[in-house]
């Protein structure tokens, strides 16, 4: 900690003089982050999983509350914000997880959006100042860089695995309590921007839903199976509501990282399409088998789509030999797609499955 303080105290209220110092929360200025080169990623080893009686439910998380806590960080951060016509320093803090034993962190991006400065504390308290590698502010994700090796790291499990009524544990810093842990089950899967109201339009949401217990602080930390694997990275809750949880599922940031890792950023593509859910009238008038996929309601006529001959009316049920849930299924493989490589949809069309090219284009405000 001693660290951090001069860092705090030499550095930015030197390069910031005559700034007020205050633990505001609210509102950081918006700047990119520091992009530096990555390096390769190592997969950990999993803990060992939790020994399970006949019941099927655990004696004590005990022991992988042990072993997972020693890869989670608690993440503080000092940013510059507007006060008047002067500036003042806003703390902020949060959580985060190694990845990679040689120094990589997950964490949210908002807990580091404008930060100055960031200082990772680990369980046994040593600390280290970290540097943004990468981040995607619509899906709410970033990557940190610390220079240490031969760290403890969670490894990533697979989310689609995950089931309703499983055992999960989240590990963070709610309200400052450094490493807390709590235990409960995912509650639901593939939460929405219906579901999760937050404020960018523009944002990907897929969450998990869970009761075990998050608060502001814990973004940021992991949500962990019960054989030590992460399954989800905590990052909203319901304010109103006790025990609703929300955890950005671990398989859409295994597809995010070798991005952000290489390139800093996520640079996204699109088909230029308007979507809607299919409801049950559209359902019975189309007569459809079931409610998969995504109702294509407007095409761009000089679009990807337009070009590759998508119809207002098509359902879009494949992307890329990937199957389409819901709206939110397709807009997520587009925006990942390659630009300008083509790109096989299959629709249903008039009762019949369709496949269709088309050649994803640079989205707008990449």
């Amino acid at each position: 900690m001693k660290d951090w303080h001069r860092f705090v105290a030499g550095a930015l209220l030197l390069s910031l003089a005559g700034c007020e110092v205050r633990g505001d929360l609210s509102g950081p200025d918006r700047k990119d982050p520091q992009l530096v080169a990555p390096v390769p990623v190592i997969p950990p080893p999993a803990p060992p999983p939790v020994a399970l009686p006949p019941s099927g439910a655990p004696d004590s998380f005990a022991p992988l509350a042990q072993a997972s806590d020693e890869a989670v960080v608690f993440v503080r951060t000092v940013s510059s914000q507007r006060r008047g016509f002067g500036r003042v320093l806003a703390q902020g803090s949060g959580s985060g997880f190694v990845f990679d034993p040689a120094g990589k962190i997950l964490t949210n991006y908002h807990v580091v959006q404008g930060a100055h400065a960031i200082e990772v504390e680990f369980s046994d308290d040593r600390t280290f100042l970290a540097e943004v590698v990468g981040a995607d502010p619509h899906t709410d994700v970033a990557v940190i860089s610390i220079k240490a090796s031969g760290l403890v790291a969670l490894p990533l499990g697979d989310s689609d695995a995950v089931r309703v009524g499983d055992w999960v544990l989240a590990i963070g810093n709610p309200f400052g309590l450094s490493h807390t842990v709590s235990a409960g089950i995912i509650s639901a899967r593939g939460r929405t921007g219906q579901d999760v109201k937050l404020e960018d339009p523009r944002a990907y949401y897929n969450f998990l839903q869970t009761d075990a217990s998050i608060n502001p602080g814990n973004s940021g930390g992991p949500l962990i199976d019960l054989s030590g694997r992460v399954v989800g990275m905590n990052t909203a809750i319901n304010p109103e509501a006790n025990s609703i949880g929300f955890a950005i599922p671990v398989n859409m940031l295994r597809e995010l990282l070798p991005r952000l890792l290489s390139e800093g950023v996520v640079r996204r593509a699109a088909i230029g399409v308007h979507v809607d859910a299919v409801d049950r009238q559209l359902q019975q008038e189309l007569g459809l088998p079931d409610r998969r996929g995504a109702l294509i309601r407007a095409v761009q006529p000089d679009g990807p789509a337009g070009e590759g001959g998508l119809l207002p009316g098509d359902v879009v049920v494949e992307f890329d030999g990937r199957a389409i849930a819901t709206p939110e299924d397709l807009r997520w493989r587009a925006s990942l797609s390659r630009i300008g490589t083509p790109v096989v949809l299959v629709v249903l069309r008039a009762g019949k499955r369709l496949p269709l090219t088309v050649k994803p284009a640079a989205m707008s405000g990449n």
